[in-house]
């Protein structure tokens, strides 16, 4: 099911891949130029109302990084990964503290769910 992008979505979309965290940049070296497994992840990709931090539409997987302000917004989480599950999209949630100090322990887990049966 594809979904309509708003422009003022894709714009903001875009500024975000401008001010990356250190833990989202940390993650991208990994994901990048389909280094991991050989699938193509994008970074800020607009889903329906909401941006993914990372996703790969085609094995439909988002991976989100989370700091200290989701523990303040967890029924918006909860209603964003709903909707995007509705759309097919499997979620995965880490802290950004596990992506700068363990990050070979969240690739291996992202690395699991890229080989789960497509």
């Amino acid at each position: 099911m594809r979904t309509t992008r708003d422009s003022k979505l894709q714009n903001f979309a875009r500024k975000l891949r401008k001010r990356m965290t250190d833990a989202e940049r940390r993650l991208w070296r990994h994901l990048r130029s389909e280094q991991l497994d050989g699938i193509r992840f994008r970074r800020q990709y607009v889903i329906g109302g909401y941006i993914a931090d990372f996703a790969a539409p085609e094995i439909r997987l988002i991976i989100e990084l989370d700091g200290g302000q989701h523990a303040d917004q967890q029924a918006y989480d909860q209603q964003r990964d709903l909707f995007l599950q509705h759309q097919g999209y499997r979620v995965l949630r880490f802290w950004n503290h596990d992506v700068l100090q363990q990050t070979e322990s969240v690739m291996t887990e992202i690395l699991k769910h890229c080989q789960l049966p497509r």
